[in-house]
């Protein structure tokens, strides 16, 4: 190991390589406390894709495991080391390398933040879509690693809907560009799509050519509060039914909205009654904007309440509220987030279903998600020092994932698999697309280099 060590620090340099064990131990895991996770030998931060390859070169020639990792933001413990592995982590790659505002694509390095990107392109009057909760500090290489959604997904889609090629470094140190810089091309397989959601076990992504649109109009934004989530579910499905495409649609349950109410110190407008709040924004502009919130109005006709506005800073308050909840819900706790997708008709079962899963395991269970889409995040509140309500918590987490597949959804809409969901992966895809994933990895990483044991336990 030392003779490793000596490779590695030859290949991005002495400052480069970390391997005290106090510090080590903040690169162990990401944000999902049930995930198990082991003590990395070392902790590498390379700077280019050169550096990259030396580093996979220098492992595979001792079989010694690689864990890519960006900012550490996941969900899923698909960072998490294993015990003796080299944690590779990307953020010093952090290049905007390009920006081609003819052809609305952005060519850059996995570490660059999200925010900095959307930063970086408006300026130009262009827009990067994928916008997870944690787009001020998270990364786009975590966000490529996860196939990441965000609060915009109903209209503009995941992160793999704005990617149009890649840079991969593959187990044996060579260099794999996929995609393309044009708007279509099907030449061979869509390998681009095949990375993008692989959570590092396939290769070190260490370039992205991104897909940008116009810079949409400021949103005009309608709330409206919900005395049952029945009503609340059964609005959202006949704004789908309807054709309308709101560029952002979120559901609240009451926990979510106590939460945020309190921690905020603000009232969201929703009423002691309210059991679900839903956000609907439309970044069409002007005249079309009115139009689209005016029908979803007409739709939300059982609502106790309906307020729409068109000033930004009413709207960017109200999305605050939302993105606020795993924060405010720590006045309680801490939380254990879950994610599942169910088609956007059974919100409401779904809702229920926390609600009944919060009675039997005697923990508060707060609702928040992305409507729109059906994706929810049901997030457990919970004393980790008390390993009664740990485990109750980790009962709560498998039971709300239950009761999604129950409903014809999936265990996962953005936060990946990692570590925390392999039996439930098996469960989803069965047999059959077990063996084609395994199959997939063995024929780009066949001694089991990246990421070992994370989405199906290889």
């Amino acid at each position: 190991m030392e003779t490793l060590l000596a490779e590695l620090r030859t290949a991005v340099g002495d400052s480069g390589v970390l391997t005290d064990a106090d510090v080590t131990a903040s690169y162990q895991r990401d944000m999902m406390p049930l995930a198990p996770h082991g003590s990395p030998l070392a902790v590498v931060f390379p700077l280019n894709t050169e550096q990259v390859q030396a580093v996979v070169r220098a492992c595979a020639s001792r079989r010694v495991p690689i864990v890519p990792r960006g900012a550490g933001s996941g969900l899923s413990g698909a960072a998490n080391a294993v015990e003796g592995c080299v944690v590779l982590v990307m953020t010093k790659m952090n290049a905007i390398v390009e920006i081609d505002t003819d052809n609305r694509l952005a060519v850059v390095e996995p570490g660059v933040v999200n925010l900095d990107l959307r930063g970086a392109v408006e300026k130009d009057g262009l827009f990067y879509p994928p916008d997870p909760s944690s787009y001020d500090w998270c990364t786009i290489g975590g966000n490529l690693s996860t196939n990441a959604g965000g609060l915009c997904c109903v209209k503009y889609g995941v992160t793999t809907d704005s990617v149009l090629g890649l840079e991969v470094v593959l187990a044996d140190g060579e260099v794999l560009r996929t995609g393309r810089r044009t708007v279509k091309g099907v030449a061979g397989y869509d390998l681009t799509k095949l990375f993008v959601g692989s959570e590092g076990t396939l290769g070190v992504i260490t370039k992205a050519t991104l897909a940008l649109r116009p810079l949409p109009q400021a949103p005009a934004t309608l709330v409206a509060a919900f005395g049952s989530t029945a009503t609340a579910g059964a609005a959202v499905s006949r704004i789908v039914r309807e054709g309308l495409v709101p560029s952002l649609m979120e559901i609240m349950d009451r926990t979510s909205i106590e939460a945020a109410e309190t921690y905020l110190k603000t009232e969201l407008g929703a009423g002691p009654g309210c059991a679900a709040l839903l956000i609907c924004q439309s970044d069409a502009g002007g005249e079309q904007a009115r139009h689209e919130l005016a029908k979803i109005e007409e739709i939300c006709l059982e609502a106790d309440l309906v307020y729409s506005t068109t000033d930004v800073n009413e709207g960017r308050d109200l999305l605050t509220a939302r993105r606020a909840v795993l924060t405010a819900l720590e006045i309680y706790g801490s939380w254990l987030t879950d994610d599942v997708c169910v088609p956007r008709t059974r919100i409401a079962e779904l809702i229920q279903g926390c609600e009944d899963i919060s009675k039997e395991v005697g923990l508060k269970i707060a609702v928040v998600g992305h409507a729109g889409d059906g994706n929810m995040h049901p997030t457990i509140v919970y004393d980790p020092a008390d390993a009664d309500q740990f485990a109750r918590a980790q009962k709560a987490f498998d039971d709300i994932l239950a009761v999604g597949l129950a409903l014809g959804g999936t265990v996962t809409g953005e936060h990946g698999i990692g570590k925390i969901k392999r039996e439930w992966l098996a469960k989803e895809i069965g047999p059959v697309g077990l063996r084609v994933h395994r199959e997939i990895k063995r024929a780009l990483d066949p001694e089991n280099l990246f990421n070992p044991g994370s989405m199906f336990g290889l």
